[in-house]
């Protein structure tokens, strides 16, 4: 099974799978050599980047987070202030600290290696490390696979179940039928039936409030967010708006306006991704390009919806993880793999089956709002402008999170019953993504990132 740990993470921005995965990555090479005695014998590292990681490595901060993974950083301990001058001291002193033990030379323009164009066989997210000795041999050789949310396998896990814990749980299910039906027979909602796995996934871990501190973390992010101003890095010069977006509301909004709500679910939406686009400290929900969707969501709740309390947020992101479950598990969340489809649409799908648990709906309805997200962002391609997070990233999230609120609404109108099932739509979005173009899976060779450079 995978935990609800595995898709709430605290991490850095831009990209979980672009940022978060390859520095965890780096990091487990780290380890690899220090295991094998062979950390002392290293005098130099070489990276290659591949695939989607080629194509838009700096723009999503894949080489930072590479030499920061050397260093022995990890995504959700490291420091996001302090990034850009321990970056800048290995950049002026030629040398890099592997693990924080082992000093090596070390330049990120000659010795990490992006490869436009060319793909490692078992995904498009690849990375290949050398350690080499004194005299050129190899020492080591490992690749790693980033394949969405900070998940990462290396070659020796690939082809297996994949990222997961082989630990019995009572409620095993792979499928939403597989729920849905664990659920008639027990009596018990979704938020229920994972509550009762994590319990057997982490035995003495209080799952409550371990949820708690993720709430903590995605509204400490909003906050940064509304106070972040000045233009995004990485050149495109975009304006950070959260801010300004939050001095009109305090002053301007007007109660007897019936979509108030809904301009203070952008707010929220814009400042996560903004903080993100940053590369500041955000949880990946299902990914960082999707992370401001079920937090922009959870402070609708908060603000909006009457009841809302610990138990609120503890159903309402363990239902999120049941569905984030099943896509990772049945098709991707991973924009390189199948598009936003993957990431935007799965977490809309995960917020709006996390709202509806929060409101007391059936499990047939958490299913229904689930399917509902999934099945409008069907085809939604990745196309970042000038590999950054930003267009039309940062406002997509802003729609996606109108969207999620829409369709649990939609839901608990509804009895539950509906002809398309999630796992129709989850089948389908895999499906649709093997049949995109690869240049509209986070490439920034098509679509709006190509026309926005010719204009």
């Amino acid at each position: 099974m995978i935990s609800v740990f595995d898709l709430f993470k605290v991490g850095i921005g831009p990209s979980s799978s672009h940022t978060v995965g390859p520095m965890r990555a780096a990091a487990a090479f780290v380890t690899r050599l220090t295991d094998d005695g062979l950390l002392e014998d290293t005098h130099t590292v070489r990276v290659e980047l591949f695939g989607s990681l080629g194509a838009t490595g700096r723009g999503h901060g894949t080489v930072d987070a590479v030499v920061l993974g050397l260093l022995g950083a990890q995504p959700d301990t490291v420091d996001p202030d302090t990034v850009p001058a321990t970056l800048a001291e290995v950049a002026d002193s030629g040398r890099l600290t592997l693990g924080g033990r082992h000093p090596v030379p070390f330049s990120a323009d000659a010795d990490v290696v992006l490869h436009i164009g060319v793909t490692l066989p078992h995904h498009s997210n690849g990375m290949r490390f050398h350690a080499l000795g004194a005299n050129g041999a190899t020492l080591l050789e490992r690749e790693y696979y980033s394949v969405g949310g900070g998940f990462v396998l290396d070659e020796d896990e690939i082809g297996t179940a994949g990222p997961g814990h082989a630990v019995p749980v009572p409620y095993p299910f792979t499928t939403a039928t597989e729920l849905l039906a664990l659920a008639a027979s027990t009596g018990l909602s979704v938020s229920e039936l994972v509550l009762a796995n994590e319990r057997a996934l982490h035995p003495g871990r209080d799952v409550q409030a371990d949820l708690m501190t993720i709430w903590q973390a995605m509204q400490q992010c909003v906050r940064r967010g509304m106070a972040g101003t000045g233009v995004l890095p990485g050149g495109l010069r975009v304006r950070r708006r959260a801010a300004a977006l939050r001095a009109k509301l305090d002053v301007e909004s007007d109660d007897r306006d019936p979509l108030v709500a809904m301009d203070w679910v952008a707010l929220y939406a814009l400042s996560v991704n903004e903080e993100n686009a940053a590369g500041g400290r955000v949880v990946t929900a299902p990914t960082n390009g999707a992370a401001g969707i079920v937090p922009a969501v959870l402070h609708y709740c908060r603000d909006f919806v009457p009841g809302f309390d610990d138990d609120a947020v503890v159903r309402f992101l363990l239902a999120a993880s049941a569905i984030g479950v099943l896509c990772k598990t049945n098709a991707s969340i991973s924009g390189a793999e199948v598009g936003c489809q993957g990431e935007v649409g799965s977490a809309c799908a995960m917020a709006a089956a996390g709202l509806v648990e929060l409101m007391r709906g059936t499990p047939e309805q958490v299913e229904n709002a689930a399917e509902i997200g999934i099945e409008h962002n069907l085809g939604l391609t990745c196309d970042p402008v000038g590999g950054l997070v930003q267009i039309p990233c940062i406002e997509r999230n802003a729609v996606a999170s109108v969207k999620a609120i829409t369709a649990a609404r939609i839901a608990l109108w509804g009895d539950g019953s509906h002809h398309v099932g999630l796992d129709t739509a989850i089948k389908t979005m895999r499906d649709t993504g093997a049949d995109m173009a690869e240049k509209y899976k986070e490439t920034s060779l098509g679509g709006l990132a190509l026309n926005v450079v010719e204009c």
